[in-house]
């Protein structure tokens, strides 16, 4: 019977989870922790995230360090690294992101620019520099955080969306790129998840038919995930859904149906666009 690595041991020692302070980002680190990697905790919500450091310290007796960051600032990555130090991170969750429910044009600009710098650009940049120390080390893993919404236009999160679909497509490349080296890479979509940042729009999911889970069996499955395909998405449910939008209904009439649905759910939210951390 083959005998299957840990995480610690496929990737230690240390792991970096962004937007760990709370919903899926706090859920990695949970299961990451579980299986004895070291972990540093970045988030902007200090006193949520020393609760979690803390958490994991008491719970799992694993080393965690608070990296207190705003992935907005131009300068995040030499904050961080003055964190790091001299650690050596063998998997990076890229989960921290920013969503605004609302209309493109009545969306303050400045928000949709900080979401692209949230969402895109510092994935893209965490992703860059520790993927070069992981491809030198011929072992690690990247996991990029995308989103059903990814995979066609949705609107009043179209912005959102286009950045999950700029995480997707970056990591399924990079998955190719980095293969022969030792280096895992995964574009992970998840749908609605049961978190503080998805209720904090208060969504009537129940309008609509739609998939919906826990956020302990989705961090599961993206970590399972990680090393055996480029891409995955969350849920029998959500993958279903995707299969319905992708394959049997025209590309019109999948952006109509996503859209009428988020009109269904956050019809209370649209004016004026409401922020969230999302996940």
């Amino acid at each position: 019977m083959a005998i299957h690595p840990t995480l610690a041991e496929k990737y230690g020692p240390w792991a970096i989870v962004t937007g760990a302070a709370s919903g899926l980002g706090k859920e990695f680190t949970n299961q990451l922790a579980a299986q004895k990697l070291q972990i540093i905790a970045v988030d902007v919500q200090e006193q949520l995230l020393q609760t979690q450091i803390a958490f994991l310290q008491e719970t799992y007796s694993v080393l965690a360090l608070p990296a207190v960051v705003d992935l907005a600032q131009a300068d995040f990555l030499a904050k961080l690294l003055e964190i790091v130090g001299e650690r050596e991170v063998g998997l990076l969750a890229n989960v921290a992101g920013l969503s605004y429910v609302g209309e493109f044009l009545n969306t303050p600009l400045a928000h949709l620019q900080k979401q692209i710098s949230v969402n895109c650009l510092a994935p893209m940049t965490l992703g860059y520099h520790f993927g070069e120390h992981m491809r030198q080390r011929k072992r690690g893993g990247i996991i990029f955080l995308s989103s059903a919404s990814a995979y066609q236009g949705t609107a009043l999160v179209a912005n959102y969306a286009a950045t999950k679909a700029f995480n997707l497509i970056l990591a399924e490349g990079l998955w190719d790129e980095l293969r022969t080296a030792g280096v895992d890479v995964l574009g992970f979509a998840p749908g609605a998840t049961n978190t503080p940042g998805f209720h904090k729009d208060s969504p009537r999911y129940q309008a609509v038919s739609m998939p919906y889970m826990e956020a302990a069996p989705t961090v599961a499955e993206a970590l399972a995930a990680l090393g055996k395909t480029p891409s995955r998405i969350a849920g029998n449910g959500n993958r279903a859904a995707a299969f319905l939008t992708g394959r049997l209904l025209n590309r019109e009439r999948a952006i109509r149906l996503f859209g009428n649905s988020m009109r269904k759910i956050y019809a209370p939210a649209l004016e004026p666009a409401k922020t969230r951390t999302e996940v």
